[in-house]
This record gives structure tokens, C-alpha cells and sequence, in this order.
């Protein structure tokens, strides 16, 4: 199983974010990626939403820094630690837009991106982008079949129902041969979205229960990685539950933890850090 981090500061979820997030600045998350990459965590996190309705901020949070600009920035700052859009929403992109984009972004950091990917669940959003909504699934469904066949090349070509291309040049393209692609998503269709056409699932908004019924609905190929995300962890201050959160989600089928810390500063972030490592021998979890 391997430890990463939900990146703090680039997305501020109530009830999630601590105080000093709301007054950090990227300095601030410079230093804790550049720790959690010394320590040997497994990736960080960003996430997408161009604009969130006032109405949904209250529950879904209102920050939300542009994951390529910021992973973009950490991979510059870090050497191995991996980089994870969590999600990027596919209705928003066309998928030579996103191949382009985030297969340089892969290039760039020496072939370290996952890249998370969801439907999308904000309508007042796509109808602000003029994206489509009533058909999201079957479209997104349709966009990753072309990234999966974009992603890695120069030539890229794809004939489906939404998106069709040839002949068309896209340079630089990603560096891995086959770029990890992970689903976002709270219902057992995304679930089966990423068995059938990803490598992993990254839910959200379920209990350990949830998860763990759907994940006993499912056949998984053996290498198939499921994210489970913690409530704040105190790795200092009450390091047993620390420990008993992040088993129980290893229990419920996790090969990856994405750890939420709670903190008082950046400082205080890095020190849980520290901390956190020590409680799960993180020298010793198969890091990538």
C-alpha cells in the first residue's frame, strides 16, 4: 500500500481544510511537496473546477488552484513524487487539449503524472463552459478511450462516436508509455468506468463501508489501484488513530491512502509529515 498526500492550500474543503490554509501561499506548498517527496510519499493531488457556484461553495469549498499550473510548479520543485489531477473533468477538454497538456506535463517532470479524470457534477459549471451535461457519462467514456490512445504519441488517431481525429501532429507528447489514468466518482458506475477503461479508482463522499461494498461488486485486474482518502490525520497528537484510520482503509481494499493533515502551519504540516512517516515506516511501503 502506498501513503500520498491530498495536497493542502490548492483545495480548501470545510470541514476538511485547517485555519492557516486560508492564508497560504505557494511558498507554503512548495515546502511541504518538497518534504513529502523527501520523505517518500507517493504523489500529490490537485483538483478542477473553474468556477464553483456560490450556492455549492458553502459544501464543496471555493478554492480550487488550476492543477496543471500547480503540478506543473511541484514538479519543478520535486524529483520522484508523483503528480495526480484529482479529477480533471473530461467534458471541459477535448481529449488532444488534455493530451497535450498534461502529456507535457508528464515530459516535463520525467514521466510522473497519474492523471485522475471524472464526469463532472457541477451543471451550473458546464452550462457556464457551454459544455454538454445530459450525456457527460457516454462522453466521457468516449474521451478516455481517445487519451488512452493519445496520450503516448506524436500521431495520435481515434474514431468514436463524440471525439474523432487523424492526421494531426500533437508534440511533445507523454513521456510513459502508458500514462496511469484513475476515475473519480462516488457510484458504482464510476467503478466499473475505471475497471473497464482506467487503472485505478479514486472515490469521494463514501463511507468505508460504501467503498468497500462496491469494491465487493466489482472484478478487479490484479494491478488495479484503488485511493481511498482519510478524514485529517494527527500523526503527533493521536498517532493510534492514525494508524487505525489508515488500516482500516487498507482493510477495505486501498492499495493507495491519499492522507488529509490536519495542521496548525506549514511547519506544523511538515512535522506531521514526519511524524506520519515514522508511524507507517513509510521507507519500507512500496513507493513508485
Amino acid at each position: 500500500m502506498r501513503l500520498a498526500l491530498s495536497t493542502p492550500v490548492v483545495i480548501q474543503v470545510p470541514g476538511t481544510a485547517s485555519a492557516w490554509e486560508a492564508d497560504a501561499g505557494i511558498d507554503d506548498v512548495a515546502r511541504i511537496g518538497a518534504t513529502a517527496d523527501r520523505l517518500g510519499f507517493a504523489y500529490l493531488t490537485c483538483s478542477e473546477h473553474v468556477a464553483v457556484p456560490a450556492t455549492a461553495a458553502e459544501a464543496r469549498g471555493a478554492v480550487y488552484w488550476d492543477p496543471l499550473a500547480t503540478l506543473a510548479f511541484l514538479a519543478a520543485r520535486t524529483s520522484r513524487i508523483r503528480l495526480l489531477t484529482s479529477v480533471l473533468v473530461l467534458g471541459y477538454h477535448h481529449p488532444l487539449e488534455i493530451a497535450k497538456r498534461y502529456g507535457t506535463l508528464d515530459r516535463i517532470s520525467g514521466g510522473r503524472l497519474i492523471l485522475g479524470v471524472g464526469v463532472g457534477s457541477l451543471r451550473e459549471e458546464f452550462d457556464l463552459l457551454g459544455c454538454a451535461w445530459d450525456d457527460r457519462g457516454a462522453r466521457a467514456d468516449d474521451a478516455m478511450k481517445a487519451l488512452r490512445a493519445s496520450l503516448s504519441t506524436t500521431h495520435p488517431a481515434y474514431d468514436g462516436p463524440y471525439y474523432r481525429y487523424d492526421a494531426m501532429v500533437v508534440q511533445p507528447c507523454a513521456l510513459q508509455p502508458r500514462v496511469p489514468i484513475w476515475v473519480g466518482g462516488r457510484t458504482l458506475r464510476s467503478l466499473r468506468r475505471a475497471v473497464e477503461l482506467g487503472d485505478g479508482w479514486t472515490p469521494f463522499g463514501l463511507n468505508i463501508a460504501e467503498m468497500a461494498k462496491m469494491l465487493g461488486a466489482v472484478e478487479r485486474p490484479d494491478d488495479f489501484a484503488v485511493a481511498l482518502a482519510t478524514p485529517p490525520l494527527d500523526p503527533i497528537g493521536a498517532a493510534q488513530q492514525a494508524t487505525d484510520r489508515i488500516g482500516r482503509l487498507k482493510e477495505a481494499g486501498a492499495t493507495d491512502v491519499n492522507c488529509v493533515i490536519a495542521a496548525q502551519s506549514a511547519e506544523h504540516y511538515c512535522d506531521q509529515l514526519a511524524a506520519l512517516a515514522e508511524l507507517t515506516d513509510l521507507s519500507r511501503t512500496e513507493q513508485p
